[in-house]
């Protein structure tokens, strides 16, 4: 798909950055390995987003949205090139006993609303159109837990980007023209060992965490260790903070004894969220893992680029060409390329789980 020459041309996003929700559906799909099924596919994303009104205008203010992301795969047989600057698998990582797994899913849809009766309609509408063409990876209901506190007891997400700042981390912009408005996703499904985690005196479980656990306020520099969650997952250069947007989700089957936190992360690189990945699993500096391995471990690992609104709304059924897509990928890029256009109801009430959300 071209990058967009007219400077009057809107460009508009995905719901990335938008307000926080009670309820949320994780669904990864793998796609069925023949041209039929990618076909249906692209016709299925030029309509994503009338499907998505559909459901949504049953219940305007419980703010139904959807983000759709591919798989460096998906993504090549779907549209071809050019193709997303930094897109490709997930990467494992192993370390002593810890593994980042890498997990299959080609197709990433990121739901959520007020309302879980709408995100279920909206995944079963989803599932009734292309459901005989893939199958599923995974699929998570999530919940948002008492005032905003994972199942291990602490609130999560309290540094979260606002406003601006949120959009600077996780939208796209010029350093890769073709794709400004975008965002990367990965997405990890962490489950906890709650019974060693409650047997831990509270003390300790703060300085894992690197908060307190009652009043959610960060440690001091001095009580805090280096092996803190919050201490290997904040990443600075040339002394300016970098960071991700983060949508995770308590979730979990007690009858099962199985507990967890979806963990979600939208930015403008993968490398910011890999670099806090390697901090956890293997260390800053190396065997300085984060203790919260110990107590948790991802069950799945996977990566995606969320295109714009308006690309998805342009697909045509029509498979890539080869040849256009080697032509695509060596032009030269147009210039100037347009800005997204911010959605403003959303994207400026996005805030940390503890302060600004849409309940």
């Amino acid at each position: 798909m071209d990058t967009p020459s007219e400077l009057n041309e809107v460009v508009l996003p995905q719901n990335v950055v938008g307000p926080l929700t009670r309820s949320a559906i994780f669904l990864v799909l793998s796609i069925n390995q023949d041209e039929d099924a990618y076909g249906r596919l692209r016709e299925f994303c030029a309509g994503l987003s009338g499907l998505i009104r559909a459901v949504e205008f049953r219940d305007i203010e419980a703010g139904l949205t959807c983000v759709a992301g591919f798989g460096s795969d998906a993504w090549d047989k779907l549209f071809g090139a050019p193709r997303p600057a930094e897109l490709h698998p997930f990467r494992e990582i192993r370390s002593g006993g810890r593994h980042a797994v890498s997990t299959p899913g080609d197709i990433l849809f990121h739901i959520r609303a007020k309302r879980m009766d709408l995100c279920f309609e909206l995944a079963t509408q989803i599932m009734d159109s292309i459901g005989d063409i893939v199958s599923v990876a995974d699929e998570v209901h999530g919940f948002r837990y008492f005032d905003d506190r994972d199942v291990m007891g602490f609130v999560d997400g309290t540094e979260n980007p606002r406003g601006d700042t949120a959009r600077e981390a996780a939208i796209v912009g010029g350093e890769d023209p073709y794709f400004i408005g975008g965002s990367y996703v990965i997405v990890q499904k962490y489950l906890h060992d709650l019974k060693s985690w409650n047997a831990l005196p509270v003390e300790m479980q703060e300085r894992i965490i690197g908060r307190r656990k009652l009043s959610d306020v960060e440690l001091s520099d001095a009580d805090k260790p280096a092996y803190a969650h919050n201490a290997l997952t904040n990443i600075e250069e040339n002394g300016r903070q970098l960071q991700i947007l983060r949508d995770n989700m308590p979730f979990g089957r007690p009858g099962h004894g199985e507990f967890g936190t979806y963990f979600i992360g939208y930015s403008r690189t993968p490398q910011v969220t890999e670099t806090m990945l390697e901090n956890m699993f293997v260390g800053r500096p190396p065997g300085n893992y984060d203790r919260l391995l110990d107590f948790s471990h991802p069950v799945t690992g996977s990566l995606y680029f969320v295109p714009t609104g308006t690309f998805l709304d342009n697909v045509t059924p029509d498979a890539p060409n080869a040849a256009e897509s080697a032509e695509a990928a060596s032009a030269e890029l147009p210039s100037p390329a347009p800005k997204p256009v911010a959605v403003l109801d959303t994207s400026l009430r996005i805030g940390s789980l503890k302060g600004e959300k849409d309940e």
